[in-house]
């Protein structure tokens, strides 16, 4: 008995982890579904969806021996069943208590892996909750805090035990989906005595057939106990969907065991059926087959088994011609192999993932070396053979990288809570709009970018959008609107947060730049250059300090986070209309396609998907200004242009010729200036050095094939250079002239080499 017990708790803590991730999403879903209730309270799929939400915390959380977890979830549905039930109405209020509740769920299931790390003050909060459930759900005494009792092993058998029959049958699933039935059936055992179990093993197909990963496992066993059928049933919560499940109560009638029989697995023997639902004992069994033999003997003529166990045992007659209906159908064959179900999940612990990511980076560098290996050596076996491995590696890459992509709508649904309450605390009506949440994007990079949106979200809520009487008063809808939205743009992700509000107030933001000496008094800079005041540290417009106040609070933690995952950040605002903030982020962090150039001795790499086009083989134009920059014509335009010798001043000699490569960014469109053109390249990404982080335009380095490193641009912060390059960074001064167009052919993306 200790060594099971032993084995029970390793096995609970083993699968504590995966249970607190699990539940931690059912409570996320449960949120979600309360906002979108406010919106439809009478919608019937959303009631039952948010019902079955809380009935599986419930179940499994008692599975894994969390009372306080089921006792609170208990109130919780209780009240859900009478929402689902249309006793009671859902009101904001109700909403609201509903959200609380959720709120002490998870920090419940948060405090699993540590039970001592619960206040006092926790406890009280839940039992206040608790009455305002059971005053809401309409109890009688709301006092009472009528938690269900959960029952361990040392509990004792009530006096009022009462023997219950169950059957149960696993799903082929089960143990995919992470659940061990033995511990369902110790959980069980703990609300009462079990003097019976047999293991139905009808299902169980031979050894060569068996799928050791799928359940074929069936119970039927009697259960002593003072519980109620739906404190039985609420044991096999958590595996409900996942198996059948019959109760059959003290003094079962004949309709019962027949409907029990006809649900069981295919038995070839009359006597194992019946044993299997309760309708006999073993003894009973054994008695009625030696009756059998002796009229056998004595007669020469068997009477039928069934006919036996009627005059001798009681049995009811349509509880044997069930049973011998079931025995007359033929199998169909042994249990079938797990289904192939295409939509089934894994689950991999994110280190892992990362861990094989890592190890290919380090695969396309080899890889990359391996190539120019073979091409020095001239051999084209070799060379081919190189080619494919690294045709491969790219697959490989591309399917690897996938696995980490996650829709970002599951980070913008998180914000309709933030919205609903901050909105409430300020006395505003706001409506927010998801847009483009199916749009994907490294999971590493929707974790980090969750606070700065945080940020975002509330400054729009507090300082963008109006009360109601002030946009009535103004001319507008009383119920402001916010937007968030996502889509794909050159090879990054672009995410918009929109506010129809007041806008940034331009002439407070000066005033106050001027106060802090950001500005000199009087002087008006560019609009432009106004908005970007408020990533300024510290700096705020807001008349009092609260905890939301500002739109400046914080602002330059979201642009340093932002520049810190290789984004860039921008605001546009129209006074009385609202604002606009503008987030551009890299689709992820690990490795990119990329477009290798040359200047000089050193080595460059443009993002593949900003790269338009490129302008080869034209003559070297020296009439450059003094920070680098010239003009040239394309296809009847004036495209800007700036050569990276001058801007980074490297120190090579120009060559008679050169290239230029056209960079798209925010919808503009440059040219930069390159000696060479090396052709497309799988890029590992490097983070840059302490020594280098400062340098501007450079958001990542790369290790090539043969050993050296090539900087990454930042498309974003390079178009800001080649628009206001920084001082001393120019070569001889001279005025910018618009060069003729260019005889060189024009290449599209990725064809130069």
């Amino acid at each position: 008995m200790k060594k099971q017990q032993d084995q029970d708790n390793s096995f609970i803590a083993e699968a504590l982890p995966a249970f607190i991730s699990e539940a931690q999403e059912q409570i996320e879903t449960l949120e979600q579904l309360l906002l979108q209730l406010e919106d439809a309270p009478d919608d019937q799929e959303l009631l039952g969806a948010l019902f079955r939400c809380a009935h599986t915390v419930k179940g499994s959380a008692g599975i894994f021996g969390l009372d306080q977890v089921v006792a609170f979830t208990h109130h919780v549905e209780t009240l859900l069943d009478r929402l689902r039930e249309g006793r009671v109405a859902l009101t904001p209020e109700l909403s609201t208590l509903l959200l609380q509740c959720n709120d002490q769920i998870r920090a419940l299931i948060a405090a699993a892996q540590d039970p001592q790390a619960e206040a006092a003050t926790g406890a009280q909060a839940r039992e206040a909750l608790v009455l305002r459930l059971q005053a809401a759900s309409g109890d009688g005494d709301a006092t009472a805090a009528a938690a269900p009792v959960v029952a361990t092993p040392d509990t004792p058998a009530a006096a009022s035990a009462r023997r219950w029959h169950l059957s149960v049958y696993f799903g082929t699933d089960t143990f995919r989906n992470g659940m061990d039935p033995l511990a369902i059936l110790n959980y069980v055992r703990g609300l009462g005595t079990i003097p019976r179990l047999a293991c139905d093993l009808a299902g169980v197909p031979s050894l060569e057939a068996i799928d050791p990963e799928s359940c074929h496992l069936g119970f039927e066993f009697s259960l002593e106990t003072a519980a109620s059928r739906e404190e039985i049933e609420s044991a096999f919560s958590f595996v409900r969907d996942d198996c059948t499940l019959h109760l059959i109560e003290p003094g079962g009638t004949p309709n019962d065991f027949a409907a029990l029989i006809e649900e069981m697995p295919d038995n070839p023997r009359l006597g194992d059926i019946l044993i299997a639902v309760g309708a006999i004992t073993r003894v009973q069994l054994q008695q009625a087959l030696t009756d059998q033999r002796m009229a056998t003997a004595t007669d020469g003529l068997a009477p039928p088994l069934g006919e036996i166990l009627q005059a001798k045992s009681g049995l009811s007659p349509q509880v044997v011609t069930a049973a011998l209906n079931k025995q007359s159908k033929q199998r169909e064959g042994t249990a079938t192999a797990a289904p192939g179900d295409d939509n089934r999940f894994i689950r991999v612990q994110a280190d892992r993932l990362d861990a094989v990511i890592n190890l290919l980076g380090e695969l396309v560098i080899a890889g990359a070396g391996a190539s120019l290996l073979a091409r020095q050596a001239r051999q084209g076996t070799l060379i081919e053979a190189t080619a494919q491995i690294g045709s491969l590696i790219e697959e490989i890459r591309n399917g690897t990288l996938q696995l980490r992509m996650v829709p970002i709508g599951e980070t913008f649904s998180r914000f309709r809570r933030v919205v609903r309450d901050t909105a409430a605390e300020l006395g505003k009506d706001v409506l927010l709009d998801i847009v483009g949440g199916e749009t994907e994007l490294d999971k590493s990079v929707v974790e980090r970018i969750a606070d700065p949106l945080m940020h975002l979200v509330r400054n729009a809520l507090d300082h963008g959008l109006e009360t109601p009487e002030q946009r009535v008063a103004a001319g507008k809808a009383p119920q402001g609107k916010l937007t968030l939205s996502a889509c794909h743009e050159s090879g990054s992700i672009l995410i918009r947060i929109l506010d129809d509000g007041r806008g940034i107030q331009r002439e407070k933001v000066l005033e106050r730049a001027w106060d802090r000496g950001l500005v000199e008094r009087g002087v008006v800079p560019p609009e432009a250059d106004i908005l970007k005041l408020i990533f300024e540290p510290g700096f705020s417009t807001a008349e009092k300090i609260t905890n939301l106040s500002g739109r400046g609070v914080g602002m330059d933690v979201v642009r340093r986070n932002i520049e810190a995952l290789r984004g860039s950040v921008n605001i546009h605002s129209e006074p009385g209309c609202g604002s606009r903030i503008e987030i551009r982020l890299p689709l992820t962090l690990a490795i990119i396609d990329g477009f290798l150039i040359g200047v000089g001795p050193s080595k460059f790499i443009f993002p593949l998907d900003a790269v338009v086009e490129v302008i080869e083989n034209r003559l070297t134009e020296t009439a450059l200004d003094a920070s680098g920059r010239s003009m040239v014509e394309l296809r009847g335009q004036v495209l800007p242009v700036v050569s990276l010798r001058s801007l980074y001043a490297l120190d090579s000699p120009e060559p008679e010729r050169s290239s230029v490569v056209v960079i798209q960014s925010g919808g503009r469109r440059y040219g930069v200036m390159v000696d060479q053109l090396l052709g497309q390249h799988q890029t590992v990404i490097k983070p840059l050095g302490r020594m280098f982080r400062s340098l501007r335009g450079m958001s990542g380095s790369s290790i090539l094939g043969n050993g050296e490193v090539a900087l990454i641009f930042d498309v974003g912060s390079l178009c800001q250079l080649a628009e206001q390059p920084p001082p001393g960074r120019a070569s001889t001064p001279q005025s910018p002239t618009v060069n003729p167009a260019p005889h060189a052919s024009s290449a599209s993306q990725g064809q130069a080499s």
